[in-house]
């Protein structure tokens, strides 16, 4: 479900983002490279949709958190209460809302289902990336109502 400009979607027309095309394509590139990537490794594109949708929906952000769920829709259905999901829910859940209280042992548990390292960095981009993206469509929409700004 990759879009030319994702944000655009939530935002409209912004001049300000002319000016700074770069942004928008390595933004969208993100995306692609996080969310569908050729080799997704331990960390299938459902998960990685479902943590992305996760993400947008702790971060109040109903249009990622659907265009997040229509991809996860796409790639099928995730058993959130596998002891898999609710360890990868579980991280998302607190790197999202409260990051400064991960810890060594939450990382662990992530090791203990079965994620290896590059597993566990592209979870965290992820929800990095979503976190972002919630942030630049807020700021995108703020210009559209006000360019000036």
């Amino acid at each position: 479900m990759t879009q030319t400009d994702l944000l655009a979607a939530f935002t409209g027309p912004v001049p300000a983002r002319s000016e700074r095309p770069e942004i928008m394509r390595h933004s969208q590139g993100s995306h692609d490279v996080l969310l569908s990537p050729a080799d997704p490794g331990g960390l299938t594109l459902a998960e990685r949709a479902w943590i992305a949708q996760r993400v947008a929906s702790l971060s109040g952000h109903p249009g990622l958190a659907a265009h997040y769920q229509a991809m996860l829709d796409q790639h099928g259905p995730i058993d959130a209460s596998s002891p898999r999901e609710a360890a990868i829910a579980g991280h998302v859940t607190r790197v999202t809302t409260a990051p400064g209280s991960a810890t060594r042992a939450h990382i662990q548990a992530l090791r203990d289902i079965g994620l290896s390292e590059r597993d566990i960095v592209a979870l965290t981009q992820i929800v990095a990336f979503v976190s972002y993206q919630v942030r630049a469509a807020a700021g995108l929409a703020l210009l559209a109502k006000d360019p000036a700004a």
